[in-house]
């Protein structure tokens, strides 16, 4: 047989595979049943097929499983019924080995996990959301994350993930908005090309990489209202300028999958857009990879868009699209065939699907090497190495709003801190959402943090919950005020929370003490379909930061969120904020680094922080006809895109462009010298801005264009040198192309995208000399 010999060119052996299949074989390529139902764990914790995937085997096959290693509230995968790392790489090559077993023709299974932020499995290492990592602005870094967690996936048999995701953030009130790296399509398409080398390498058939899923296809972050998949209004020009950016630059750096988003654009839903699947993504693009949907997506052409009266109807719709797999749902297996027989589809139409999807399992290696090793497993999956690096991302996306007379760094001798908060010591709210159960001693809370680096003895350590993220209770507030009444600073924790019903029970208010209750308590606030009419914190914590600001003493806000607050009285009186989105598994330790002075605060934000959910959106990169203010406040945001403070002082000059005058094919060079001024070390994210000054169509007030994080010791200067080429001044035009038009633009060097320096470049008409 012509596929099994691995001499031959991949095409060929698809080409034979596909020969030899029936049409219920090739029907079960496409589906992707959910992984956790596919075993039983016994007492002593080995593993079994269960009923259901024997009869999904016997039905044609399964040619991908999702989520074998998810553990979660969802999937009902506690720590006790879950698989430890051994026992989860143990357990696909069971699965594995059953389903090549039970099949005619051998074909291995594609396992695709999620890995948002660190393989959604038992034991595996929780790193900061993207939210945290796009505010750390360092592609080196997230790139050792994105081979941290490729490696822990696939030494478990997992070979694809659904990440990264690449929606821009247009309304923060969206729950998922802790999920995207940013607000601005540049900075998400330089994380994007990053995640493909990291997660993907340079080649799949390794034991150290996974195929990258670019999701969600497309707009999914510019739905109406900030509500998750409601419909997006937007015209073909802007979704090319601004949406389907970052995308397109993950397909040019290798992407292999693609997810379709849930919503609408203009009426037509992503699941079944014939112009986004095939004519841009494969025909523009070049993409070669396959298109899988999102969970349920296709069932809902039939309820929810209704554009298809049926199941054979929308099975066609989104086949015919370019739909290779669906995600979780059987609505594939059930209408394909009926489809087919009807004349909704042909075979030709299906082998397509087929193959793309068969190409990919032979990139990976499947077919020649479908287990994994669970030694390598136990040894890589949470190790040292990645817990560092957990704590290096989280240190570098902690962001310094405000530090009114030097109140940070702390002392660390002498000073008595109450640490007050409902987020100071809850493991599963500085998570984030796509978390699994994680065992209390993995997960260093902010109380945890503050404690270590003082020292467990010290005595210098107060703590009280206060509240809870949600719900009008005070009764902690008592305890609050007698910790923060014994202290000479306080640190308050606050902030939301991802975190599903864990079954962690609940907190005592007045002793801070876990308790198990029949009527656990749910302070989610922000995930996946958890969107928000407001951006205001939730419950009493407003309340009581107010309380114990009265006491006087200096007041330290530190949040723990997934999208940003907006609270006027926090921002004009606390001393200090500090903002750490979730922050992983170290949160708590690199919270205290920043604290302490241990390391020097250089996150900066990539998302505005509005004074007042009224303003929105108020995104930087804004057009000219926005408009000038509201009755009540004007459109500035109360923290800007690009904000960051630090502990030192950096000082920019001798802006300039050279030539400051060339071709719309011709480079230049944008200069800035920037000094620390101040006295201790610091990283500074130097930023680059463009503005066309005058064009055919209307664009954005500025975008950036570049950026370059730099260290730099006290009195160190650096000059920092920024390309200028055709993709930074390109537009889109009314024809959807790409074009730099000539005259003259603004190029601003800066700290963020409201505090720079500007000069000016011209770009000449062609044929005029320059």
């Amino acid at each position: 047989m012509d596929y099994k010999d691995a001499s031959l060119p991949i095409q060929e052996r698809v080409q034979d595979l596909i020969g030899r299949m029936t049409t219920a074989e090739k029907i079960g390529q496409l589906i992707q049943p959910m992984g956790w139902k596919t075993y039983d764990k016994a007492a002593d914790g080995t593993v079994r097929v269960t009923e259901e995937f024997k009869a999904d085997m016997e039905q044609g096959g399964v040619g991908s499983l999702y989520g074998v290693l998810r553990a979660d509230p969802w999937t009902e995968v506690t720590l006790e019924t879950g698989l430890t790392p051994r026992q989860g790489a143990v357990a696909t090559n069971v699965i594995q080995q059953y389903a090549m077993e039970h099949s005619r023709l051998g074909i291995p299974i594609l396992f695709g996990e999620e890995c948002s932020h660190g393989h959604m499995a038992i034991g595996a290492t929780v790193f900061p959301v993207p939210l945290t990592v796009g505010s750390t602005w360092n592609m080196e870094l997230y790139r050792k994350m994105c081979e941290a967690i490729a490696v822990e996936t696939r030494s478990q048999g997992g070979a694809a993930t659904y990440s990264p995701v690449l929606d821009v953030v247009r309304d923060p009130r969206w729950g998922r908005t802790e999920e995207c790296f940013a607000e601005d399509p540049y900075l998400i398409g330089e994380f994007a090309v990053e995640a493909m080398k990291g997660l993907q390498g340079e080649r799949l058939d390794s034991n150290r990489t996974i195929v990258a899923t670019l999701k969600h296809f497309a707009a999914y972050g510019s739905s109406e209202g900030g509500r998750n998949a409601a419909p997006v209004h937007m015209g073909l020009r802007e979704l090319h300028e601004i949406d389907l950016l970052p995308f397109k630059k993950a397909v040019e750096a290798g992407a292999c999958s693609v997810m379709t988003a849930y919503n609408e654009i203009d009426g037509v839903p992503c699941t079944s857009s014939t112009y986004l699947l095939n004519d841009l993504l494969r025909e523009q693009w070049g993409f070669d990879g396959f298109v899988i949907t999102d969970f349920g997506a296709i069932q809902m052409l039939v309820h929810g868009h209704n554009t298809a009266e049926n199941g054979e109807q929308a099975v066609a719709q989104s086949l015919q699209a370019g739909v290779d797999m669906e995600m979780s749902g059987y609505m594939y297996r059930k209408h394909l065939g009926q489809a087919l027989e009807q004349g909704l589809i042909v075979e030709q139409d299906l082998d397509l699907a087929v193959w793309r999807v068969l190409e990919m399992k032979f990139r990976l290696g499947l077919f020649e090497q479908p287990f994994v090793d669970p030694e390598f497993a136990e040894q890589v999956i949470g190790c040292e190495d990645h817990i560092q690096l957990a704590r290096e991302v989280a240190q570098e996306g902690i962001i310094l709003l405000k530090n009114e007379g030097a109140t940070l760094p702390l002392g660390k001798t002498g000073t008595k801190l109450a640490v007050i908060g409902p987020n100071a010591n809850h493991i599963y709210n500085q998570l984030g959402d796509y978390t699994s159960p994680q065992p209390r001693e993995q997960i260093v809370t902010v109380l945890d943090g503050i404690t270590r680096n003082l020292g467990a003895d010290s005595g210098q350590v107060l703590y009280a919950p206060g509240c809870r993220i949600k719900g009008d209770s005070k009764e902690g507030f008592a305890q609050a005020l007698a910790c923060a009444e014994q202290a000479d600073v306080i640190v308050m924790v606050m902030g939301g929370s991802s975190a599903r019903d864990f079954g962690e029970g609940t907190i005592d208010l007045r002793t801070g003490a876990s308790v198990v209750t029949d009527d656990p308590w749910n302070d989610m606030e922000c995930g996946e379909g958890i969107d928000r009419a407001s951006l205001n914190l939730m419950g009493v914590q407003l309340e009581l930061v107010q309380e114990l600001y009265k006491l006087g003493k200096p007041v330290i806000v530190v949040y723990i969120n997934g999208r940003p607050i907006a609270e006027p009285w926090i921002d004009e009186h606390v001393h200090a904020i500090v903002e750490a989105w979730y922050p992983g598994q170290e949160g708590g330790n690199a919270i205290a680094d920043i604290l302490f002075g241990d390391v020097n605060p250089s996150g900066r934000l990539t998302v505005s922080i509005p004074k007042h959910v009224g303003q929105l959106p108020v995104y930087y990169h804004a057009k000219r006809t926005r408009g000038k203010r509201y009755l009540e406040m004007d459109l500035a945001p109360q923290y800007p895109f690009g904000y960051g403070l630090s502990y030192t002082e950096f000082k920019y000059e001798n802006v300039r462009v050279i030539p400051d005058v060339i071709g719309p094919e011709d480079e230049a060079q944008v200069m800035v010298e920037v000094t620390n001024t101040g006295a201790v070390a610091g990283s500074e994210v130097v930023q680059l801005y463009i503005a066309d000054v005058s064009a055919s169509v209307t664009r954005a007030e500025m975008s950036l264009k570049g950026f370059r994080k730099i260290h730099l010791e006290p009195g160190q200067t650096h000059t920092v040198t920024f390309p200028v080429q055709k993709e930074h001044l390109a537009l889109i035009d009314s024809r959807l192309q790409s074009v730099v038009e000539p005259g003259e633009f603004r190029l601003m060097v800066g700290r963020n995208s409201a505090d720079w320096t500007a000069c000016s470049l011209h770009i000449q008409k062609v044929g005029v000399e320059v």
